[in-house]
């Protein structure tokens, strides 16, 4: 059964002017998604995203004479923007928001996401211990 990761990202859009956020897979599956944008958008977006995190982890070392480690992508478009980080192994947090959202606590909020979301993804199962017979 696939855990319900929802709760990390609806708690990402309590920043105002925060609209959608998506959960992906390296490879651009849908892993998750806010409850404000349907699946269809959402599984479109988690294509796009894939190839957005590719080509910033490609283009880390040209930002840093070689040495580069991707962090974060921000892009800007006319009507807002989309952040971009690393969710743990082989899975990226995606939040689009309006042109007058607070960067910082946008930033700030998906980092304390994905803190979370590591967390809860690395809790060991329980194992069942042996019963008095």
């Amino acid at each position: 059964m696939k855990p319900d990761l929802s709760w990390v990202l609806n708690d990402v859009l309590q920043v105002r002017g925060a609209r959608h956020a998506i959960l992906v897979s390296a490879d651009g599956l849908l892993l998750e998604r806010s409850t404000d944008i349907g699946r269809d958008d959402a599984e479109s977006m988690a294509a796009a995203i894939s190839s957005m995190q590719s080509l910033s982890r490609v283009l880390a070392p040209f930002v840093a004479a070689g040495r580069g480690r991707w962090d974060q992508t921000l892009i800007e478009y006319d009507g807002g923007w989309i952040f971009l980080i690393a969710a743990g192994s082989e899975a990226y947090l995606a939040a689009s928001a309006a042109k007058d959202v607070d960067m910082e606590a946008m930033s700030f909020r998906m980092q304390q996401q994905v803190s979370a979301l590591r967390k809860t993804m690395s809790t060991s199962p329980r194992q069942n211990v042996g019963t008095d017979a």
